[in-house]
């Protein structure tokens, strides 16, 4: 059995405080969600399985992804299918805009946030989530990791402002989350001993997350941005 397996089977507080960035994920999308009026236009920018428009009921949620990501999803609950690059909708379409672990996707990020201030009102919000450190995923389309100040420019030429760009966590939790990544490495005969040497550094590491003060260490961030 391997360590997904063993997540699934955790209390919901104890799987938060392991996957403290897919927390963050949750705690940002209920955050924005509370933020938006009912009714608001809402677009899903890559939205893969579309399991975000769970967070909001009260508004007109739009789901589009390229539908390459991975061949096991199920992308039946798309709105459209369409590339980030070139939005099939009139400017101004939308009041918000969501962009979740999405741009290490895109080949050109730039033209794509571009885009997403083309497709959003003025003064619309867009929340974005990147990663700075993770693993390769959903390859080959995997082509970017992210820092603050790559974010604030990459925000700043695609016409958005009053940012906020947070770190999800520092050192030690990603020292936590990467001795959780090494059990995948184990054959099932030696999976229980790896856990049992990995589990209790890695449980008690996001304990001492406060020593790392500048955050420079961080599995990625989450961001809200404003249109011009």
């Amino acid at each position: 059995m391997k360590f997904g397996a063993v997540q699934r089977r955790l209390p919901r507080f104890l799987r938060r405080h392991i996957l403290h960035f897919e927390a963050a994920i949750e705690d940002s999308l209920a955050s924005f969600a509370a933020g938006l009026p009912a009714g608001s236009r809402l677009l899903d920018a890559g939205a893969g399985e579309a399991r975000h428009g769970r967070w909001f009921p009260r508004q007109r949620y739009v789901a589009v992804d390229l539908t390459v990501g991975d061949s096991a999803w199920d992308y039946g609950k798309l709105d459209a299918v369409a590339d980030l690059h070139a939005l099939p909708f009139p400017e101004g379409s939308f009041d918000a805009c969501l962009n979740v672990v999405t741009l290490e996707h895109v080949r050109e990020p730039l033209r794509v946030l571009r885009e997403l201030a083309r497709v959003l009102a003025p003064g619309g919000a867009i929340l974005l989530v990147v990663p700075q450190e993770w693993e390769m995923h959903q390859v080959p389309h995997d082509y970017y990791r992210y820092t603050r100040f790559g974010l604030a420019y990459l925000l700043e030429q695609a016409g958005f402002q009053s940012w906020s760009i947070q770190p999800v966590g520092g050192f030690f939790r990603l020292l936590a989350r990467r001795l959780w990544n090494a059990l995948q490495f184990f054959p099932w005969f030696l999976f229980p001993f790896a856990l049992i040497l990995a589990a209790p550094p890695a449980l008690l590491l996001p304990f001492a997350d406060g020593l790392d003060r500048e955050r420079d260490f961080t599995l990625g961030y989450v961001c809200t941005a404003r249109k011009r």
